[in-house]
């Protein structure tokens, strides 16, 4: 009967997911796997993909996946182009920053698979409920890059409480934490993307969460980096070939 059933959902598309963090394929059209170091970033226009610090690619060795749900297989949508250029927010670890901009080489096609996700138009509120995505194990004391790409739903933790859980030197006003005890609140990817309401407000910073499910894991506050965003892609565009005019002269 169970065999019956797999085969029934099969042929009608609907196929049960083997992990049940396993995010729903495609959900995430705007997550991009970036291959060294094995990373997710956020692509947030055609050109530019969001990460954190830790996950920084070397300029023209690093290749950046877009459209793909199952690392291990060809699935039709996928793209791939090479990292042009890396731009860290500087300085580190002060009381503001860890975040890194990544330009392509090319820019993306917008396809159902390749979307751009939409930077903060507010900060995220306490409680309110997030998802967050990468290639990474969902399991504490379990290491490694998953094939398929992973979804965990997190509360976001108000200020205080993350300012009590953790040394001063570990949580700045910058950072919002999300997860709790007795949620989904490990996720081991170095670029894991936290999206609240279709509005990427975090990437990964600190993955408490796997060593301590009590513990919050500290995202990046993206509502705070705005300025910095557009300021950065608008002073680093990429040259594009300028279109000329051929006049062909009258005899």
């Amino acid at each position: 009967m169970k065999l019956l059933l797999a085969v029934l959902l099969g042929l009608a598309g609907a196929a049960p997911l083997e992990d049940s963090k396993e995010c729903q394929p495609h959900s995430r059209p705007w997550q991009v796997y970036l291959d060294r170091p094995s990373c997710s970033g956020a692509l947030i226009d055609q050109w530019w993909v969001v990460t954190s610090f830790d996950c920084a690619p070397t300029p023209y060795s690093t290749v950046a996946t877009l459209g793909d749900h199952d690392l291990s297989s060809e699935e039709g949508g996928e793209q791939r182009a090479l990292v042009a250029e890396v731009i860290r927010h500087s300085p580190y670890r002060s009381a503001l920053h860890s975040l890194t901009l990544v330009r392509l080489a090319e820019p993306a096609r917008f396809t159902p698979h390749v979307q751009p996700v939409a930077l903060p138009s507010r900060c995220p509120k306490p409680g309110e409920t997030c998802s967050v995505s990468g290639w990474g194990s969902t399991v504490p004391n379990q290491y490694g890059r998953t094939d398929r790409l992973q979804c965990i739903t997190v509360p976001i933790v108000d200020d205080q409480t993350c300012v009590e859980t953790f040394p001063p030197y570990i949580y700045w006003g910058v950072m919002v934490c999300a997860g709790q005890e007795n949620t989904d609140n490990c996720l081991r990817d170095q670029g894991s993307l936290m999206v609240c309401d279709g509005q990427l407000q975090g990437v990964h910073w600190f993955g408490h969460g796997c060593q301590n499910p009590a513990h919050p894991t500290v995202y990046s506050k993206l509502c705070e980096y705005g300025d910095w965003i557009h300021s950065t892609i608008s002073s680093h565009s990429p040259s594009l070939p300028t279109t000329t005019t051929t006049t062909t002269p009258s005899f």
